[in-house]
């Protein structure tokens, strides 16, 4: 296994920690089952002594998801250790992953702990990791800032204590490749009994380097790395984990190395995640933005007609943007439906293709032709959505160019299984919605981002609308999709409501 790489997604955890990127439990499982089809060893799912609500998506993510190990993350504290077995120890193989600050600035301002103090915490929480599993990682927090002597004593001292795994992060993005790279090779090379574990990295992105500090340190011996689809997590966020495999995949003479990641899952995982969020791949996201694959240059069209290798370096097929043939519309029959959901790698129970199909039929009569994307946004719509307090039934909206008419909206829904309606106006058709829905549930809430995507081409395309409202100490972020981009919104406008009922009952969760 010396030359095979181990990939370690922690999209569900490091990835959910960046700002508006909650989900709820059914699409965090529906996220877990698609890594696994995408091939990932290892998926992180959560931080369990965080809160009741991480404490449980772990416990059932690992219940539910086979073909990767499940890890959990802890501080280096008894406490923390005890919550995170309690969750993975029904998954697969589970991990237990602990870490602590070893960088001189964290140790005095953030840990105010000596730097033996700290050694003595790793020894301890470390050899109780290993009292309940074998399969155990260590993280040296803000690796790529601590003195070189220092980290080479904490990895040694992990090591002896159980850890099979150890990690050194580039917590904030500090490190240059080259940098990066000479002080895990000076780690491997200088920590006695290094040969004992595997040594995994974890960069962050705060200067745009994380993909590469990752590649150079896989170089220099890291066996497995720490990644996120999308990039996403904590500030900048984190190596993107469909540039480091394809990077791997596409330059393999250079590289020389093995992974397991599915590549043509690629896609389909990353849009996943992007319709869960809310958040639109960019489009010139390398692998799996829009403009990845087009040609605009008169040259490059040229050359791309004679020789598509002329200007690509990887096709659309190897990273899952194949087209379909297969045309979803009214007349479609049951079984054409499962096999296109199949083919995207979305698998259904026989309940949940029941109430999609439905679906489909309402939404193929307003559009002649249904596309993947179409198709993943009524999955996520009808499927992956939490259950709900609030329930939007019927929206009208009158607006006008004509002075002294105000839009009025119309909304009928359920509260609490009740029947309720309103009107009103307000300063746009989006901002008479909201004020009817904010009066109809009796709750006043600040809107801090509504944003508009076109899931596909086309005038008719479903809108996706992103809405993010704060509630006290709260913010939710609210998801809805629909051809009308009105309905859409007053959607989105009630998920957001619903998700932030559910943060505040667990007292904002991670938030």
């Amino acid at each position: 296994m010396q030359n095979h790489i181990a990939f370690f997604d922690t999209t569900l955890r490091d990835g959910e920690q960046s700002p508006g990127a909650t989900m709820n439990l059914q699409e965090k499982l529906a996220l877990a089952g698609q890594l696994a089809e995408l091939g990932v060893d290892v998926i992180e799912a959560g931080f369990p002594a965080s809160s009741p609500g991480d404490f449980e998506a772990v416990k059932t993510i690992a219940a539910r998801t086979r073909g990767a190990q499940i890890a959990g993350l802890s501080r280096c504290l008894e406490e923390d250790i005890d919550r995170c077995w309690e969750a993975v120890k029904v998954g697969e193989d589970p991990r237990i992953h602990t870490f602590l600050s070893t960088s001189p600035l964290h140790m005095e301002h953030k840990l105010r702990r000596k730097p033996e103090d700290v050694l003595k915490m790793i020894e301890v929480g470390v050899r109780r990791c290993a009292s309940y599993t074998d399969n155990v990682e260590f993280s040296a927090e803000d690796a790529s800032r601590s003195e070189r002597d220092f980290l080479c004593r904490v990895v040694e001292t992990a090591i002896k204590a159980g850890a099979r795994v150890i990690n050194l992060p580039d917590t904030v993005g500090y490190a240059q490749p080259e940098e990066f790279a000479a002080l895990v090779r000076y780690v491997i090379e200088n920590t006695p009994q290094s040969d004992k574990a595997v040594f995994s990295v974890h960069c962050h992105d705060d200067l745009g380097l994380a993909v590469a500090s990752t590649l150079a340190a896989i170089r220099a011996g890291a066996r497995q790395v720490e990644v996120t689809l999308n990039g996403i997590g904590e500030r900048a966020g984190n190596a993107s984990l469909e540039e480091v495999a394809m990077a791997l995949s596409v330059r393999k003479a250079y590289y020389g190395f093995t992974h397991n990641i599915v590549t043509e899952q690629l896609y389909p995982s990353c849009r996943m995640l992007s319709m869960i969020i809310g958040r639109p791949i960019q489009e010139h996201k390398a692998i799996v933005g829009e403009n990845a694959f087009a040609h605009e240059s008169g040259v490059h069209q040229d050359g791309m007609l004679k020789n598509r290798e002329t200007y690509e370096i990887m096709t659309p097929q190897a990273v899952g943007r194949a087209e379909s043939s297969l045309v979803i519309g009214k007349h479609s029959g049951r079984n054409a439906v499962r096999s296109r959901f199949e083919s995207m790698g979305i698998k259904l129970e026989e309940a949940e293709l029941n109430v999609v199909f439905e679906a489909v039929k309402k939404l193929a009569d307003r559009k002649k032709i249904l596309h993947d994307d179409d198709l993943r946004a009524l999955v996520h719509e009808e499927i992956y959505r939490m259950p709900d307090r609030y329930r939007l039934r019927h929206v009208s909206v009158q607006s006008s160019d004509a002075g002294g008419v105000p839009p009025t909206a119309a909304v009928i829904m359920d509260v609490d299984g009740q029947e309720k309606s309103g009107a009103g106006f307000g300063a746009g058709p989006v901002d008479a919605l909201f004020n009817v829905i904010a009066d109809i549930v009796g709750r006043e809430t600040e809107l801090e981002q509504y944003a508009i995507n076109a899931i596909t081409g086309g005038t008719d395309a479903l809108g996706e609308v992103t809405v993010r409202l704060k509630g006290g100490a709260c913010t939710a972020v609210g998801r809805g999709a629909h051809p009308d981009i009105l309905v859409a919104s007053a959607r989105a406008y009630v998920n957001a409501l619903n998700s932030l009922i559910k943060l505040e009952s667990e007292k904002c969760g991670n938030n």
